[in-house]
């Protein structure tokens, strides 16, 4: 199994998963989550656990001079024959108060080789600055155009959990990865329960259209189901690449401030 695939994976599952010092305005705009929100996965290859991920809000900072959230996601392959030792940390910089992403950072450290990816999207908004960089290497950077309104997969999918979700209906975003544009397409099939770790859920099955590349590209569609409830937490997501089958599933949740507060006040 290839380092490159597994750590693709793992920016996927960041956003497919993917305050109380918040202003109001934000607030309003992010009815889902909030900075504190915590969720834990297992990795499951080929039907066998290969490996983990958490997906967190961070708390409110700056990032190029403007207020943000951090969503960073951090995976770390098992000890597998075959699996290549992986610690991957991904960043994307969610713009609360705009439904936007500002851009991403990547650090991945896969087998023993190191390489960074700073994507940072221009005041324009329609081009963004590409930074790439192997260990060893000098960095290599681009500008690349982009549809006005473009997110990466993990502010697309923070995006469609703020939605009011409806069987039958369809969400689509405009996404770009660092290499490739795309729209990704979600549409709301069913309503059902499935076990969890965490106790039997109502979910959204959600199916998930998307255009990655190279080992990476679907095979099918990918599913993710999603709490029918308003925080539309990802209990899991199944994924069939031409590497084989991926599926993700949660182990632990912790909800953000934002949505703490809210069910202290609903005496939840």
């Amino acid at each position: 199994m290839r380092a490159q695939s597994k750590w693709g994976f793992a920016a996927v599952l960041a956003g497919l998963m993917w305050s109380a010092t918040a202003m109001a305005q934000e607030s309003s705009a992010n009815p889902a989550f909030g900075p504190g929100e915590q969720s834990q996965y297992r990795v499951k290859y080929l039907g066998v656990t290969a490996g983990t991920a958490q997906v967190t809000v961070g708390a409110p900072m700056k990032q190029w001079g403007e207020d943000v959230w951090p969503i960073v996601a951090l995976a770390k392959s098992h000890d597998l024959i075959g699996v290549w030792p992986i610690k991957d940390k991904f960043v994307s910089y969610w713009q609360a108060a705009r439904q936007r992403v500002l851009g991403s950072d990547l650090h991945a450290d896969e087998n023993g080789k190191r390489r960074r990816q700073r994507i940072k999207m221009q005041p324009d908004g329609r081009s963004a600055l590409v930074v790439k960089q192997k260990e060893g290497e000098a960095p290599r950077e681009s500008t690349r155009e982009l549809e006005t309104g473009t997110l990466d997969v993990t502010g697309a999918t923070f995006a469609l959990r703020n939605r009011d979700l409806e069987v039958g209906r369809e969400y689509d975003y405009p996404v770009f990865t660092g290499s490739k544009s795309f729209t990704m397409r979600a549409k709301v099939e069913s309503r059902e329960v499935m076990k969890t770790d965490l106790g039997p859920k109502e979910v959204f099955k959600v199916r998930v259209q998307a255009e990655f590349g190279g080992s990476l590209a679907s095979k099918r569609d990918m599913f993710v189901y999603l709490t029918t409830d308003p925080t539309h937490v990802p209990v899991r997501v199944e994924a069939e690449f031409a590497l084989g089958t991926m599926v993700a599933e949660i182990t632990d949740y912790k909800p953000g401030r934002i949505m703490a507060v809210a069910r202290a006040e609903n005496g939840g």
